[in-house]
């Protein structure tokens, strides 16, 4: 008989009523069809699905508990083993699902699950004796439930698609650590009186990873060197040399607003596809690239070890590795820093997840200077820990210590001034020039600060509250856009210098565009970027949104601003050529690059095209138009 249309009758003398499943058979199918089919059809209403799991799992109990008309000693009894049976698996799962989404993984994961199990076992055990059907009730409950202590995630992505595996499957980053030995060892410690660096590596480091890295260093990953110089023979003669040669000098490139001036590229990627150079395992984080004379400069996480990489662009072989014991880890985005390095002056200048800023010789790696700018400015690590990439400036290098910038000598690493404090960011220091002044601008949970380059005092500020994690970006005028969450907006804001000081004007607010970790460009009068995970465009005069097209998830993008281009990466792994015009979303191309949840920004350094994500990197070179 059709559970759905199942009458109602009087249960004879003696026989117990058959139970009432069609309400909890359509609320399966009602939770089925939110997680699966709505956000298919509808990307906006994507946390319909995500909640609509968790609100249909406890509507099911709901059914259960006042609609079956099961026996009451079966009502209770299978509430109170749920609930026992969630307790007590929650002391038992990986760390990865017991501490994600803060704390609310298990739950949105298990709960689902359980509702969707219970109503299964309800229709299919419904003519079955009593003890059958209540030793299977108690056997479903316990397996819909103790199931998760078999798996772990490593994250999930914009559509709350979980990395799930069993949990004793090797991590990419153990494997690495396998097949690498950790990679070449690290460079002598530095003198402690030029040094701050934590005395200890933090103690909460995940049990999957090993306590131990091996010492030894096999031999082809000996390639500490003396000097930047690129052997020739290891250039690949379909790369020019004068591009392997092109500078990318830190996050979002040498104006934090991932414009790539002077470069056309050719967009028929059918007749000219990009041609694969060279790919290679990295350790875990959410760092982009520096690229100087022919070698590119990130960061990784191996084992206990934060790490500050060198590798030649053209091969993608390393070339030397720096060390700190350091470890930052969180459920969502798992393990690793997520600065980018910025370079100047022949160093490389980064910064860790857990607060440490490092100086390194960029030809080899070794330690001009370190310090553990937390410790400096009293900031305790966040809980997505600390995210900002140094600007170098001057005579300076400045980072963002959460929401407080902090300011070292370039030379020396002696501290020459911290900024107001103003709570938690992800954001990373701008400078800009307003008014004829130059200043430091940063995005915090109190909105956004500007600061005297020389001297880091409060200059101006604007109230908007929020979790910022993009940057913001300058108009031609010198107006600033900024975004503090991923649901309040884009605003465009016009701050002013006169004789009784700075005052700053709101213009508009856009919900056109609503990005939330990934950064936005400003082309012509316009603005490119995401608005949830579809790319959007608004005008800069008024913020009305102009189109919204493609699903690129938590993408990141590039501007080539003199062909009106977008290179596109895509939570997937995926590179998109899209056109940076107004008129109409037009997607030229689209190819696989990466494999995997894929955030980290791409860099294109002439004609290479630099992606990577939390376990591999690779190399593509683009054809350029007119060649």
């Amino acid at each position: 008989m059709n559970v759905m249309s199942m009458p109602d009758l009087p249960a004879p003398s003696g026989l117990r009523k058959p139970l009432r499943l069609w309400p909890g058979v359509a609320i399966a199918i009602v939770q089925l069809l939110l997680r699966f089919a709505v956000p298919a059809v509808m990307p906006d209403a994507l946390f319909v699905g995500v909640l609509g799991g968790p609100v249909c799992g406890v509507a099911i109990i709901l059914w259960w508990l006042f609609f079956s008309r099961a026996p009451w000693s079966e009502r209770l009894g299978a509430l109170g083993l749920m609930i026992a049976a969630l307790l007590v698996t929650k002391r038992f799962v990986d760390v990865s699902i017991a501490t994600g989404a803060m704390g609310m993984l298990f739950p949105m994961l298990a709960i689902p699950v359980l509702g969707l199990a219970f109503v299964a076992w309800a229709v299919a055990t419904s003519r079955l004796p009593n003890l059958a059907r209540r030793v299977s009730m108690a056997a479903t409950i316990l397996l819909a439930c103790g199931g998760w202590t078999l798996a772990r995630t490593g994250g999930f992505t914009a559509s709350f698609h979980n990395d799930l595996h069993w949990r004793w499957t090797k991590t990419p980053e153990e494997r690495l650590i396998e097949q690498s030995g950790n990679a070449p060892a690290p460079h002598a410690a530095i003198p402690a009186a030029t040094a701050a660096i934590p005395a200890a590596i933090p103690a909460a480091i995940p049990a999957a990873i090993p306590a131990a890295v091996p010492a030894v260093v096999p031999a082809s990953e000996k390639r500490l060197v003396a000097s930047a110089a690129v052997e020739p023979a290891a250039i690949p003669p379909t790369v020019p040399s004068a591009e392997m040669g092109a500078d990318w000098s830190g996050f979002r490139g040498p104006h934090r607003d991932d414009n790539v001036p002077g470069v056309r590229i050719k967009t028929d990627w059918t007749a000219s596809p990009p041609v694969p150079l060279w790919r290679r395992p990295v350790g875990p984080g959410w760092s982009s690239f520096a690229v100087r004379g022919g070698l590119i400069y990130t960061q990784e996480q191996r084992g206990p070890d934060e790490v500050v990489a060198c590798y030649q662009l053209a091969t993608g072989k390393p070339v030397w590795v720096h060390r700190d014991p350091a470890r930052f880890w969180e459920s969502n985005g798992g393990p690793g820093p997520r600065g980018t390095p910025a370079l100047g002056n022949g160093r490389v200048y980064t910064f860790g997840a857990t607060g440490i800023l490092n100086v390194l010789n960029a030809a080899d790696g070794s330690v001009v200077w370190s310090r553990n700018a937390a410790a400096d400015t009293g900031m305790q690590t966040p809980q997505w820990g600390f995210a900002s990439s140094p600007l170098v400036v001057d005579d300076m290098v400045i980072v963002a210590t959460a929401g407080q910038l902090a300011a070292y000598d370039r030379a020396t690493g002696a501290r020459r001034w911290t900024g107001p404090a103003h709570g938690v960011s992800y954001s990373s220091p701008h400078l800009a020039t307003i008014d004829g002044v130059r200043q430091v601008l940063l995005l915090s949970e109190a909105g956004l600060t500007s600061v005297a380059l020389a001297d880091g005092a409060l200059l101006w500020e604007y109230a908007w509250k929020g979790y910022p994690i993009v940057q913001p970006a300058l108009t031609g005028d010198g107006d600033i856009l900024i975004s503090v969450t991923d649901s309040s907006g884009t605003r465009r804001l016009s701050p002013t210098h006169g004789p009784a000081g700075w005052t700053v004007a709101e213009r508009w607010t856009s919900i056109g565009l609503k990005p939330y970790f990934n950064d936005f460009v400003v082309h012509d009068g316009y603005a490119f970027g995401f608005d949830g995970s579809i790319l959007a465009c608004i005008d800069l005069k008024d913020g009305k949104r102009k189109w919204k097209g493609g699903r690129y998830g938590n993408g990141q993008l590039v501007l080539l601003s003199d062909q009106d281009l977008l290179l596109v990466s895509t939570e997937e792994g995926e590179v998109a050529l899209v056109k940076a015009t107004p008129d109409q979303f037009t997607e030229l191309a689209r190819f696989t690059a990466l494999d995997g949840k894929t955030w980290n920004h791409p860099v294109l350094a002439g004609d290479v095209l630099l992606v990577r994500n939390g376990q591999e990197m690779a190399a593509f070179r683009l054809g350029m138009a007119g060649l």
